[in-house]
């Protein structure tokens, strides 16, 4: 594998990905490592050094295989964030199989209707989960705890093409309809870990703390298979808690921490960040959801660290663009990664606009999914000819292929004529001190604010501050006080619920 240095990122092609599985990539990464901490249990303490990892997975593979598991051979996996959830996806690829995994707080209905679509044969779960085993039995599908799949050690990959075979199969988040199975083969994989590791130069031992979840593709490449990969540390938390998120980042020196927008904004405004030491972070990522230059440059201050951006979405692995460090720019989502290209078309006749016009962006490259399983039109949508993703975002792209999302264009709202979208206002309201959460949806348009700890939100206020950074049509004609936001487990809106 040829290694990307900084200076080398830009105008390089796809010949730098090497062909192999993601676990044989993470074995790699891993290599001269072996006694050093690999991932962390932030719960127990409980450290998995790099040999043991391997060792763990590759007897947790012998025992998926005694049981049939192979080529073909769909697992599913539903667990919180533990080292043993890495080992558990990567002993299903090592042994040929499929991974498909869901969130812990799936229901019962929900389990059991992606192991249908899915064609699960297996659901490995922790015992705890009532929900995972009784939405196995309705799909008739056998579960099972980590601790009884180990066998006799499989100490070599099984034969996969990783262009073809399909490591992973997460589920779309459904934010606009029924959630779908993204076929993501181990090239894929692969490729997406290695243009961010050359992008963000990745260093052995950095550490990271791992609290977004593993099961959704934003934790599984940018966490999991990334850290590993590149000889890294993971401190693993179940959940996101502050106080015990940052006395993690204190205690482990963690270097890079990833994010969503909710967990910037509680870095840039909870008091409880004050009693912390946080000078070990070199930066934080924040993604999954579009993150405004105000809260940013906010958390930024009070941190002492770069807050920067990165855009993408489970279809393309998940990441086509990221801000290198040291090369921010407050709001914006960063330049595309190696091998990566992208356009802006109109979304009515898929031309592509004019230089400096916004348009939908549409991203190629081999990080790109093989498509939507059992569901070849929602493929054909997807994929425009010539292998163009249509992501469904609006966006600005400037002169030097910095990425601005406006928001998805489905969701743009209409005011005097023009069009706007709901990011950009809610991007503002956020830097007012009564407001702790937004969301801006309808014709008026209505903002459904979550009032800060101890203020009252005033719709004159809150119009005010809009019509000191926004164009005058670019505003909100009602309010309404909420109790929270509902949003999707990687933080993205869902506007379908909001209240009527």
């Amino acid at each position: 594998m040829r290694d990307l240095s900084d200076a080398q990122v830009w105008g390089v092609g796809v010949d730098f990905i090497p062909d192999v599985s993601i676990t044989e990539l993470v074995f790699r990464g891993l290599a001269g490592r072996e006694s050093e901490p690999a991932l962390i249990d932030g719960v127990t303490g409980h450290v998995l050094t790099g040999a043991g990892f391997r060792e763990r997975v590759e007897r947790l593979a012998g025992g998926l295989a005694a049981r049939g598991i192979g080529p073909g051979r769909v697992v599913a996996l539903l667990a919180p964030n533990a080292p043993d959830w890495c080992a558990a996806f990567h002993a299903v690829a090592w042994a040929g199989g499929t991974v498909t995994t869901l969130s812990p707080l799936a229901t019962a209905a929900e389990v059991a209707g992606q192991l249908r679509d899915s064609g699960a044969v297996l659901l490995v779960t922790v015992p705890e989960l009532s929900a995972a085993r009784e939405g196995a039995a309705a799909a008739g599908v056998a579960a099972a705890p980590v601790e009884a799949l180990t066998g006799a050690p499989l100490r070599a990959q099984v034969a996969v093409d990783p262009a073809r075979d399909v490591a992973a199969m997460p589920y779309s988040s459904g934010t606009t309809g029924a959630p779908k199975g993204v076929r993501l083969t181990h090239r894929n994989l692969v490729a997406n870990v290695v243009q961010v590791r050359a992008a963000l130069a990745l260093r052995p031992g950095d550490a990271t703390l791992a609290f977004l979840p593993y099961f959704h593709v934003y934790g599984m490449t940018m966490l999991m298979n990334l850290y590993l990969a590149a000889g890294g540390v993971q401190v693993t938390l179940p959940r996101f808690e502050l106080a015990a998120a940052l006395g993690l980042i204190e205690r482990h020196r963690v270097r890079q921490l990833y994010a969503v927008p909710p967990v910037v904004m509680a870095l840039a405004r909870d008091l409880a960040v004050e009693g912390y030491d946080l000078s070990s972070l070199m930066f934080v990522n924040s993604g999954a959801a579009p993150l405004g230059a105000g809260v940013a440059e906010a958390c930024a201050a009070r941190i002492g660290c770069e807050v920067i951006q990165g855009y993408g979405m489970t279809e393309m692995s998940p990441v086509s663009h990221i801000t290198r460090p040291g090369r921010n720019r407050a709001g914006t989502s960063g330049q595309p990664l190696a091998g990566t290209e992208c356009r802006l078309v109109d979304p009515g006749t898929g031309t592509e606009v004019a230089p400096g016009e916004a348009g939908e962006l549409q991203v190629r490259g081999p990080q790109v999914m093989a498509g939507y399983h059992g569901r070849p039109e929602a493929t054909a949508a997807a994929l425009a000819p010539g292998g163009w993703l249509r992501t469904g975002d609006l966006a600005e792209i400037d002169g030097e292929g910095y990425l601005t999302v406006l928001g998805r264009v489905d969701e743009v709202i209409r005011v005097d004529g023009r069009e706007v979208a709901p990011a950009e206002i809610e991007a503002v309201l956020l830097t007012h001190p009564s407001v702790a959460d937004v969301a801006v949806a309808g014709e008026e348009p209505r903002a459904f604010v979550v009032a800060a700890a101890g203020a009252v939100p005033e719709l004159g206020a809150l119009q005010r501050h809009l019509a000191a950074h926004l164009p005058a049509h670019k505003r909100i004609g009602a309010l309404e006080v909420v109790a929270g936001i509902p949003k999707s487990a990687s933080g993205k809106i869902l506007r379908r619920l909001l209240p009527g």
